[in-house]
């Protein structure tokens, strides 16, 4: 009988070679019955000799550890964004900013995967450590998630010790059995891949990611690791000699022209290919000058991301309905013929408000056409007006509440419609959904679907009562589609719940006006909820970012009987009441105000506010003689000029970074 170590040894190489073959390569050597085979005899081999079962076994990838929590890491080097571009103009820019830097350089193109970026950490051959991107600095170790992705080898074919990166992703096939899967169990389907593989990520259970067929393509070794490969074409071969799987579509150009024609190719055959992609990454490909081409603070600038237009398909409107958010805000919604979109079927798309549907006059049976907007939220960009029925009629806005039958009214010069009635369900029910949303609450388990069932036989009415549902729990676990173990996780989920900081649960409760970063403001500065209740409309408006509207909006709702019952009664059963987060950020803009204005090249407005904020200023709408900075982009209009006879400083974008880094 063959030495157990020696057969352990030689059936993980056979299932190493195979593992390549197959997940890397596309190229399988032996049928899934006999692969089956060679596993089961190894697990039963390990199971019979422990001693003998390593980390790097294939037996490993099927998952089984169970984290209480994810732990945070710190990146060796940051994580980078790129910078991007929307057009041939900007590329062209690009290429010319470059060559005037080194003028002797050439082009690596590569498809941009739409998934999750990671980093793998390999010590002599041994991989080590998985961890999600985060903010680029901190990360998430996920280990024991990645270990289950069978393109990643769990030990190299040379015993070096190297850190790489790419993209964690679901192919369109992976995607379509899991959505077909979660269907058959009442689950709610993912919205797309990146979505699906996002939240397998984010699994705590690693049966979970292994169950979902996850993949990984390999795009860089940090630079530390880099400094024996003269070109980044040599990198990616060099990575696929040691057992990493490469993108197919990578290929090397002399000019930017060149460049073009090949992100025009790969954008027609984005839907054809395997996997989603949202664009192109164009790299500089010698490495020697990526020193001297230089960095920003957010994105070297040797490369740069093009990012695809949304695309616009034809569909009917075969209905047109409306939807109650927790505020009373009613949204028309077209129903429309189900279409492909960028790998996603559509057959839903927003129509925002009475003025939105008048001024496109969209009508029933009308053909129009739509897009994804930011590729994510379908939108309806015009009709096909001369395919209209003559017996076409003007859509009428609807009278009163879909929901509840109560009246409806228009506030003000505002464009949105509202039910005015407290006791509507659908305003009951978005209501709960916002307060154990990731933003708000974050009650993990406690999502749109369950908080509708759970309303609709009783068991929540009130947000107070999602913390009395464990008076429940024999009730609960004996439903169909739940049970102990489910049911234990939700009810530790809600307990733990109540220790967040004050800021979550300001946001959680709704309030007219006060989003996340008002919340944030508000606690920050007023540290209990007790004190933030007590104020007037003046001591709200004294606060940062507070105007006029959100401090009247916040003393009605404190005001309120019902709403001061609602907070007393969360008090009671444990909410924690006090601001318990990190104090105001300083920084190198410390006691600063900014304001934004003009298209930015890299940064949308929001991104600038936030590396502002980050560094301790403050950013505002409008000049005065306040103003320490004005930032401004092309078509700066007014607030350049009023900035100019005021004798604020203007700065741009790379001006900005170079403040910051020095």
């Amino acid at each position: 009988m063959e030495n157990p170590k020696k057969r352990i040894e030689s059936l993980k190489e056979q299932l190493k070679y195979h593992n390549h073959q197959y997940y890397v390569l596309d190229h399988p050597t032996i049928s899934d019955i006999e692969y089956d085979a060679l596993m089961q005899e190894l697990i039963d081999l390990e199971n019979d000799h422990p001693e003998y079962l390593t980390s790097d076994s294939p037996s490993q990838r099927v998952g089984g550890e169970v984290l209480d929590k994810f732990t945070k890491v710190e990146h060796t080097l940051p994580m980078l964004s790129l910078s991007n571009a929307f057009n041939e103009d900007d590329l062209k820019k690009f290429d010319n900013r470059i060559r005037k830097a080194q003028p002797n350089i050439t082009y690596v193109v590569e498809a941009k995967i739409d998934g999750l970026a990671a980093s793998l950490i390999y010590e002599n051959g041994q991989l080590i450590r998985g961890a999600t991107r985060g903010n680029g600095t901190i990360g998430e170790d996920i280990t024991h998630n990645i270990k289950t992705i069978k393109s990643i080898p769990l030990s190299l074919n040379k015993a070096i010790s190297l850190e790489v990166r790419g993209e964690v992703f679901m192919s369109k096939d992976s995607f379509a059995k899991l959505n077909d899967q979660r269907r058959s169990q009442g689950l709610e389907p993912f919205k797309n891949p990146r979505n699906a593989a996002a939240g397998t990520m984010r699994q705590l259970d690693s049966k979970v990611a292994a169950e979902r067929d996850l993949d990984m393509f390999i795009y860089s070794i940090t630079e530390k690791d880099e400094d024996a490969v003269n070109t980044h074409f040599e990198v990616l071969n060099h990575l696929k000699e040691l057992g990493f799987k490469i993108n197919n579509e990578v290929r090397k150009y002399e000019t930017i022209n060149d460049v073009i024609v090949r992100v025009k190719t790969l954008e027609e055959m984005r839907q054809d290919l395997p996997y989603d992609i949202d664009g192109v990454v164009v790299k500089v490909n010698e490495r020697k000058y990526y020193e001297e081409i230089g960095y920003t603070a957010k994105s070297p600038k040797w490369a740069i991301a093009y990012k695809f237009k949304a695309e616009e398909v034809i569909t009917k409107v075969n209905d047109i309905f409306f939807q109650v958010g927790r505020t009373g805000q009613i949204t028309p919604v077209a129903s429309l013929e189900p279409v492909d979109v960028q790998g996603s079927t559509v057959s839903r798309a927003t129509l925002h408000n009475e003025d939105y549907l008048k001024e496109k006059d969209i009508r029933l049976h009308d053909d129009v056409i739509i897009k994804k907007a930011g590729d994510i939220i379908p939108e309806v960009v015009s009709v096909i007006k001369e395919n209209r029925d003559d017996s076409s009629q003007p859509f009428e806005f609807i009278k009163s509440c879909p929901v509840c039958g109560g009246p409806i009214e228009r506030k003000g010069s505002e464009a949105d419609h509202y039910c005015v009635n407290d006791d509507c369900p659908a305003k009951n029910m978005e209501g709960l959904i916002h307060f154990s949303s990731r933003g708000a609450m974050n009650i993990e388990g406690l999502g749109e679907r369950i908080i509708e069932l759970f309303y609709n036989e009783g068991y929540l009415k009130t947000i107070p009562d999602i913390y009395r549902l464990h008076e429940r729990r024999d009730k609960l676990i004996v439903r169909a589609g739940f049970g102990v173990k489910s049911i234990d996780k939700l009810l530790s989920n809600i307990e733990k719940s109540k220790d967040n900081s004050l800021e979550k649960l300001v946001f959680g409760l709704g309030i007219r006006f006060v989003g996340s970063k008002v919340s944030k403001v508000l606690a920050m500065h007023f540290k209990t909820l007790s004190d933030m209740m007590d104020a007037s409309e003046t001591e709200f408006k004294a606060v940062d970012e507070i105007g006029d509207k959100i401090a009247a909006s916040l003393v009605t709702y404190f005001n309120d009987e019902d709403n001061k019952s609602l907070i007393q009664e969360l008090a009671d059963l444990g909410i924690n009441m006090t601001y318990d987060g990190p104090e105001k950020q300083t920084g190198v803009f410390d006691g600063k105000t900014f304001v934004i204005t003009g298209k930015l090249p890299n940064l949308t407005r929001n991104e600038a506010k936030l590396i502002i904020e980050k560094q301790g200023g403050k950013v505002t709408s409008s000049v005065s003689k306040n103003t320490d900075y004005l930032l401004a982009g092309e078509d700066a209009g007014s607030k350049y000029d009023k900035a100019e006879k005021l004798s604020v400083r203007i700065i741009d974008e790379e001006t900005l970074y170079e403040i910051i880094e020095k």
